[in-house]
């Protein structure tokens, strides 16, 4: 009887162990699929090609090729846009920058300067805002490049921290080779082509009037000459200034709202970054949080620390790819050393494809690998908007699987919104939609049965996905003039543009099937494909419902909130001193000095 107690007594002490370690064990899933932290890693202008992952064999990027084997590799992951700022808007917002005036109507489809007007508008609802109000800690480290000023130079409108982030370490515009001593300037040749001609045209004006007034044909009124020429002179004068002070004026690091280091420094640049991403990270092991690192690699100018600069088989560009994949690595580290892995969201993408025209002045070529696919930054064909989508998160979304369904970086937002619990807003439309589903192999189908590709302000492209079918149909509208004729891309101009004699028109447009044609060589005809005038029609029918969902917003990327505005322009120190201060390299000093 004793021996049959002990025994009994023994089986009842493992089934309580048991059950304990399964209430423990679903306590944790509990806690691990809801509010969980988040990090999103964005490169800038990165090649889907430039990673093994994803096919490359030369570079070595073992640390991102590690979320692609511990989760999940999209395989048509698409930028909301081929360009950066738009990209970027409709990344933190979940929908088609046309619907925040983040999409441009001229020919520039980006921000230039850090004094400019326009910026992500304060009524735009960002996933940061929502993590925000649902108790996450919030950075942003890296690039923003979605504005930062409206009225004046301290009211911060466009700042990260006013659309949801506590805390920011990085650059309000963007990298330029004219940030790069040495690097060229990209910018003032464009600059240059744009006012070569009306400055001929004024001065030709203003001597031709003067000549007149001389020989007595025209009498002019000579206090009309001096304010013409006063005011060319002054024109010539600030732009003169500016170009001469670009660096400083726009190349700067701020932390929070202050100006740490103008103009930026590339010394160590990355391992700053990723110490403020680590560190951040350490800050807050007991709480949720939500870390976007976005990478100023691989946009032009190009740099590598030393530990990496010469390093690699493909010239600075692929040490600055292999320096941002040891970057990843200490990031998915630090989860590591903290346990953290399992109780976060780790997503890799980069904001378009590719910049293809990217060649230095001694011919290297500084510009990304997009595979197989045609074209690159600023172009909807697939090599511009194909992008790297990985996904991981330990032991709730499948490892090493692929999905080749059509998904958006827009998605990102009410995918994480939703794991925060916060609330999805219901008075406007997100375009996104949410990837836990396909993720965790519950569906097998993209909600997106459309996609509309938008060149600026300009509807370029429409993808199709039949719930029926495999096939993935894309339309051309409009496609980019290559030049040189028969290259891969428009390397005379940089990059390519939206209209006028920039684009040819099709009627009736290109029609692919990307799942036949990934790599658009061969557009269809009535000949080749039986549905073709079925095909286009549903896609016209999706185009004006689409276009009915759009409202009239005020357009952030005008030429008055593009241009300069000296009024607004940030300056550590005075434009005496050429807004000149370093305190980020001297605290990283004393550091050194009191270890």
């Amino acid at each position: 009887v004793f021996r049959l107690f002990l025994h009994i007594r023994k089986k009842m002490r493992l089934f309580i162990f048991l059950i304990i370690c399964k209430c423990a064990i679903n306590g944790v899933k509990t806690l691990s699929v809801s509010n969980p932290n988040v990090i999103l890693l964005m490169a800038d202008d990165l090649g889907i090609g430039d990673l093994g992952c994803y096919g490359n064999r030369t570079l070595r990027t073992p640390n991102i090729d590690r979320l692609a084997e511990e989760g999940v590799t999209l395989t048509q992951h698409i930028a909301a846009s081929p360009l950066c700022t738009p990209s970027r808007a409709a990344f933190l917002t979940g929908r088609y920058p046309i619907r925040s005036g983040m999409a441009s109507f001229s020919r520039v489809g980006v921000f230039l300067f850090s004094a400019s007007s326009g910026g992500l508008p304060s009524e735009e609802i960002t996933f940061s805002k929502l993590l925000k109000q649902s108790g996450y800690a919030t950075a942003l480290i890296g690039k923003w490049h979605l504005g930062m000023n409206c009225e004046s130079n301290n009211d911060f409108c466009h700042h990260p921290l006013s659309h949801g982030f506590d805390y920011f370490y990085g650059l309000t515009v963007t990298n330029f080779r004219d940030c790069k001593p040495g690097q060229g300037s990209v910018f003032l040749k464009g600059v240059q082509k744009s006012l070569v001609i009306p400055i001929q045209i004024v001065g030709i004006t203003i001597i031709s009037l003067a000549v007149v007034q001389y020989i007595g044909f025209l009498k002019v009124p000579f206090h009309a000459l001096g304010y013409s020429l006063l005011i060319t002179v002054i024109s010539l004068g600030v732009l003169i200034f500016f170009f001469h002070h670009f660096r400083h004026l726009n190349c700067f690091l701020m932390r929070n709202h202050q100006i740490i280091q103008q103009p930026l420094s590339y010394e160590n640049l990355t391992q700053r970054l990723t110490k403020e991403a680590v560190q951040f990270i350490e800050r807050n092991t007991d709480a949720p949080f939500l870390l976007v690192l976005s990478y100023l690699h691989v946009h032009t100018a190009l740099y590598a620390s030393d530990n990496f600069r010469g390093k690699s088989k493909h010239g600075l560009y692929g040490d600055a790819v292999e320096e941002m994949d040891w970057s990843v690595g200490q990031v998915l580290d630090v989860l590591e050393n903290y346990n953290l892995s399992g109780k976060t969201l780790v997503y890799f993408t980069s904001d378009q494809g590719a910049h293809i025209e990217e060649i230095s002045s001694s011919g290297e070529v500084h510009g990304g690998y997009n595979g197989i696919y045609k074209g690159g930054k600023s172009m909807n064909w697939e090599g511009g908007i194909r992008v790297p989508g990985l996904l991981r998160w330990s032991g709730v979304i499948q490892a090493g699987a692929y999905i080749d369904e059509p998904t958006s970086n827009m998605d990102i937002f009410p995918t994480i919104v939703k794991l925060a619990n916060a609330q999805l807003p219901s008075e406007r439309i997100i375009d996104g939609h949410d990837l836990m589903p396909l993720l965790q192999g519950k569906v097998t189908q993209s909600k997106h049965e459309f996609l509309f590709h938008y060149c600026n302000a300009y509807l370029n492209a429409v993808r199709w996905h039949p719930g029926n079918s495999e096939s993935v149909w894309k339309v051309f509208f409009f496609t980019p003039n290559f030049s040189p004729e028969g290259s891969n891309g428009c390397y005379n101009s940089h990059v390519c543009f939206c209209h006028g004699g920039f684009v040819t028109w099709h009627d009736p447009p290109l029609l692919f099937d990307l799942s036949r044609d990934p790599e658009e060589k061969v557009p269809l005809t009535p000949k080749t494909e039986s549905h073709f005038y079925e095909i286009l029609r549903i896609i016209h029918l999706a185009v004006d419902n689409h276009i009915k969902s759009l409202h009239a917003v005020p357009d952030q990327l005008s030429w008055d909130n593009l241009l300069w505005k000296p009024w607004l322009q940030l300056c550590c120190s005075s434009l005496l001193q050429s807004c000149y201060c370093d305190y980020d390299s001297e605290g990283s000093l004393l550091e050194v000095r009191s270890g």
